[in-house]
């Protein structure tokens, strides 16, 4: 009997030890794929109709969850598609999960006016779009930026160029040699600071210099019409490339041409679409969809997209107008 019950109550321990580890979570994090869902209905253009066609424009998120631990010894517990993500790349030092969110949104709100002033001037309407500078949305903590720069700071110099888009910073850092010093001018909570900071080489090319940071447009924009993009809780910047098309498309431009095409793509007030994260998961969202085509930011994105689009075609763009031509070109359905 003695030996049953220490058996019992080892098997007790055991069943309780696999329910905690199912169900409490670690301190990292899991990139989960969500289904790709249409823009339509989320974006409304002053005085325009929602466009009713077969096909349609859609957006794909990204749920990030605390990984539990289970889910973390056992990689197959782990949703279709998941990649686990250390807390570190997710919040920095002294942030809270709640403050990331908050600037995720940030993020999405900046997106959606430069969005709809991409799509409004392509549709020829008169938008009035002041480049104010560089807005620094991160930076990476092992970078030596790290000491001299702080998200929501607006790059206005580098390198001795004036730099008012992010593409003119990338051309202006670009001109040096990883472990080059970069004299840096950027406004700071109204006032105007200069620090020299060293650049590192990228991830993908030893050869090119970066400063180590995720930037964005700061501008002043000023819309002809009214556009209200609402996504409800959904954060980032990667939306921007689906706003765009939505947008173009409610003023009367047959953008999808009856295809099903989801899009991602953080998009900059020239037109340019630049990378995003979680392309893997997105992919594998857009396959749940049953979209026809995916639009992605072309390089690595395009890369990885097609590394998990099983059938799904995917369509590498570097603009706006480059991802209009590729849908123009589309064979008639």
């Amino acid at each position: 009997m003695r030996r049953r019950a220490r058996w019992l109550a080892l098997g007790a321990l055991l069943v309780g030890a696999v329910v905690a580890a199912s169900t409490i979570p670690s301190g990292d994090y899991l990139f989960v794929p969500q289904t790709a869902k249409p823009v339509a209905g989320s974006v409304t253009v002053e005085g325009r109709d929602e466009a009713d066609d077969a096909g349609g424009i859609y957006y794909v998120e990204v749920r990030l969850r605390r990984v539990r631990w289970l889910e973390r010894a056992l990689p197959f517990l782990r949703p279709d598609g998941a990649s686990l993500v250390p807390a570190h790349a997710v919040t920095a030092p002294g942030e809270t999960f709640k403050e990331r969110v908050a600037e995720a949104r940030a993020e999405m709100n900046r997106s959606e006016r430069v969005a709809a002033a991409v799509a409004l001037r392509a549709g020829g309407l008169d938008v009035a779009a002041t480049p104010r500078g560089v807005l620094v949305e991160g930076v990476a903590l092992d970078a030596p930026a790290a000491s001299s720069l702080r998200t929501g700071d607006v790059i206005l110099e580098a390198a001795g160029r004036e730099v008012l888009t992010p593409q003119s910073l990338r051309d202006a850092v670009g001109s040096l040699a990883p472990g080059d010093d970069v004299a840096l001018r950027f406004r700071r909570s109204g006032r105007v600071l200069r620090r020299t900071v060293r650049t590192v080489a990228a991830p993908d090319d030893v050869d090119r210099a970066i400063i180590g940071i995720q930037v964005a447009q700061d501008a002043a924009i000023k819309l002809p019409l009214k556009v209200d993009i609402d996504l409800g809780d959904v954060g980032g910047p990667s939306a921007g490339l689906p706003f765009a098309l939505e947008v173009y498309q409610e003023l009367g431009n047959d953008v999808d041409r009856g295809y099903g095409v989801a899009a991602t793509g953080e998009i900059e007030l020239d037109g340019s679409v630049v990378a995003v994260g979680g392309i893997k998961q997105k992919t594998f969202g857009v396959r749940a969809a049953g979209a026809d085509v995916f639009l992605v930011p072309a390089g690595d994105n395009a890369e990885t997209a097609r590394r998990y689009a099983g059938g799904l075609r995917i369509i590498p763009v570097e603009s706006f107008e480059q991802a209009l031509r590729a849908l123009e070109t589309l064979p008639e359905k």
